[in-house]
């Protein structure tokens, strides 16, 4: 299979290797995309997982919570340009979007579209969109929302970067003071810094863990040829047992006490409200993430280092 620039290109974004390996990877794998990301892992040259690719599309996540607690809701709508996700009209439609997903009893992107517009019945929200593209000049989308409900405690948001990143975090408990929402709210806070992908460790599939170990694996065997088999399973272990750490929410270093994990840092606070507290799910929205925008010159900076 021909191996394109575009492809490199590509492949690059996802994993942060050089060029040069990207292309031998690709080599390698005859194209295959998924096989050229693990060939590059196990030869050490890339990160712990796909990227999703170079976060360069603007626009604003924008979260709503009702005054008790209960119903929460998150958007991600974007814009061409900066310059119009800081415009007040941009704003406010971003609003009064996330207030119709507030009410919406959809669960996907398409049929909260096809929806009536809650501020005009005689129009879906696909229709004040292109209203509200034709105002502004630039083309806009809805790009993904997501409501939560709480059944037993309530639900925090963090907006972090004037709408950078958009958090949610739903919270079990019985005692909803002011303390368990400042803690609510120091929990969305690390989400946004850190981007766990996990609650805690039971939510990890189970096919995910095998597949890390045996990149690990590979990984390992590359670096330390020689060495007995019983020393790379305990570096296998100690390398999958940090990755996990770092994915799952209540097992990372607490940001604001790096004594403490997260989940340490809930009980301290269990113990002052007299409840116990836990993190059921939470939601974390990065405006522009896996959209990548337009590169004039990449493609020509890539054929001209392919020799191409």
């Amino acid at each position: 299979m021909a191996i394109t620039a575009a492809m490199v290109k590509d492949l690059r974004d996802m994993t942060g290797a050089g060029m040069m390996d990207c292309k031998k990877a690709l080599a390698a794998t005859d194209g295959d995309m998924d096989k050229a990301v693990e060939f590059l892992r196990e030869k050490g040259l890339a990160a712990a997982e796909k990227k999703a690719g170079r976060i360069a599309a603007e626009g604003i996540c924008e979260t709503a919570v009702s005054e008790d607690g209960k119903v929460a809701a998150i958007v991600e709508v974007n814009s061409e340009t900066d310059f119009v996700a800081k415009n007040e009209t941009f704003r406010s439609f971003v609003t009064a979007v996330v207030n119709q997903a507030m009410s919406t009893a959809n669960t996907d992107i398409e049929a909260f579209l096809a929806e009536n517009w809650a501020l005009d019945a005689s129009k879906t929200v696909k229709e004040e969109l292109s209203s509200q593209i034709a105002v502004i000049g630039e083309n806009m989308n809805i790009r993904r929302f997501q409501k939560v409900v709480a059944e037993n405690g309530f639900v925090e948001s963090y907006i972090h970067g004037g709408g950078r990143i958009g958090v949610l975090v739903e919270v079990e408990t019985t005692v909803c003071n002011d303390i368990a929402k400042d803690a609510a709210k120091n929990i969305a806070m690390q989400i946004a810094a850190i981007s766990p992908k996990y609650v805690q460790r039971t939510e990890i599939p189970e096919d995910y863990i095998t597949h890390e170990r045996e990149i690990l694996k590979a990984q390992a065997m590359n670096e330390n040829t020689g060495k007995p088999e019983n020393i790379i399973e305990k570096m296998i272990e100690g390398r999958l047992n940090k990755e996990l750490k770092e994915i799952c929410l209540v097992d990372q270093v607490y940001v604001k006490d790096g004594d403490l994990t997260v989940q340490k840092y809930l009980d301290t606070v269990a113990k002052e409200i007299g409840a116990p507290i836990a993190i059921k799910s939470f939601v974390r929205f990065e405006t522009g993430e896996g959209i990548e925008k337009k590169s004039e010159n990449f493609a020509e900076e890539v054929a001209k280092q392919m020799g191409n």
